[in-house]
């Protein structure tokens, strides 16, 4: 009797064992600002990984651009006890609403990709930004185009004249103000004269922007020479109206690069984000170029801050996934305020071309 009652004892310690394991494996809730933009897709990707890998449980949710939904699946999350998150913010504005009901619980967030505002950093220093900063995104691809036109000068018009169309992605969004800001800043410091021709918000979306295309075709076929979007998505609606239009080297043999420039096109299109659908395109003569926005480094650094503070309870200035926060800041909010600088971890963009588009190009 003494036996049985020592062995049912015994199971009870060993259930209690199990089932404190089982509550003190770490949740880290992922509030998605779209799933249906491929890099998000790409970025959520990597979360699933590095928290499979970690043993950490991922809960994600998916606002489909939408601030109020947001919103109510944060509500959902902390209701179930979650406590520390990735978040890729709707909308900028709405990341303050969003560290508001964080921090009422004294949780913490790592704010990614969509940047947050300052007053969302300030409220906690539990709040971080993992993310890229996007003005140097537009300033490699200006680098891009200056390579190209300095190969192929009888493209420019006179006197180092760039006729431009610009996809622009959601209106207000960090990323399309400071790649564009800085894409046009460094052209002209080039020494180019940018005259844009049409420009327009495609919303991130490659329907979007191929319907757009096919209108500024009708209109303005023969009076531009380049194409630039802020992503790779809207790069490849602009790719996608003009092979449907023939507005190539040789409409009579389509997929032929006769002039030797690296695309087909009659023009060269260049995108930010470096998606395996946009390298692909690479590969195939029609992107030109692109420039690798890290998705796996984004979510890994992102995931890597909401779990350190999950198991450790803070970050303390620590380096993660190699990186070490800001000592200085910089131009682009929200990291231009010097009392955030401890709070940022910045991924390097990098530019892709032809010439090194085989290490990023998976097979």
């Amino acid at each position: 009797m003494k036996m049985g009652i020592l062995a049912a004892a015994m199971m009870g310690i060993t259930l209690a064992a199990g089932s404190a394991m089982a509550e003190s494996k770490p949740v880290i809730g992922a509030l998605i600002r779209n799933l249906d933009d491929q890099f998000l897709n790409d970025y959520t990707a990597n979360l699933k990984k590095v928290a499979a890998a970690k043993g950490a449980e991922l809960k994600i949710m998916d606002a489909r651009s939408d601030m109020a939904t947001q919103l109510d699946q944060l509500n959902t999350l902390v209701s179930q006890g979650v406590k520390y998150f990735v978040v890729v913010p709707a909308v900028t504005e709405g990341s303050e609403q969003l560290a508001s009901v964080i921090a009422s619980k004294n949780g913490g967030a790592a704010f990614s990709n969509t940047a947050p505002t300052v007053a969302a950093l300030k409220s906690s220093a539990n709040f971080f930004l993992a993310s890229s900063p996007e003005s140097i995104a537009g300033s490699i691809q200006a680098d891009i185009v200056d390579a190209y036109f300095k190969k192929f000068p009888s493209k420019l018009g006179p006197d180092k004249s760039i006729n431009l169309i610009l996809f622009l992605g959601q209106l207000g969004h960090p990323a399309q103000i400071y790649r564009t800001q800085a894409v046009l800043k460094d052209l002209e410091k080039k020494g180019y004269k940018v005259n844009v021709i049409a420009k327009d918000t495609a919303n991130w979306q490659p329907d979007e922007a191929q319907q757009k295309m096919d209108a500024w075709l009708n209109a303005y076929k023969g009076k531009f020479n380049l194409i630039l979007a802020n992503n790779d998505a809207m790069a490849l609606g602009a790719v996608e109206s003009l092979i449907t239009a023939k507005y190539v080297d040789d409409p009579a043999n389509p997929t032929k690069d006769v002039d030797g420039d690296g695309t087909f096109l009659k023009v060269p299109v260049i995108g930010v984000d470096a998606t395996q659908v946009a390298l692909r395109s690479m590969s195939e003569n029609k992107l030109y170029a692109t420039v690798l926005q890290d998705a796996g480094g984004q979510a890994t650094t992102a995931f890597d801050l909401a779990y350190t503070m999950a198991t450790k309870g803070a970050v303390n200035g620590a380096t993660i996934n190699g990186i070490k926060p800001l000592d200085k800041a910089i131009e682009e909010a929200p990291a231009n305020d010097p009392a955030l600088v401890k709070q940022i971890y910045l991924v390097p963009f990098k530019g892709v071309t032809k010439e090194n588009l085989s290490t990023f190009l998976k097979k």
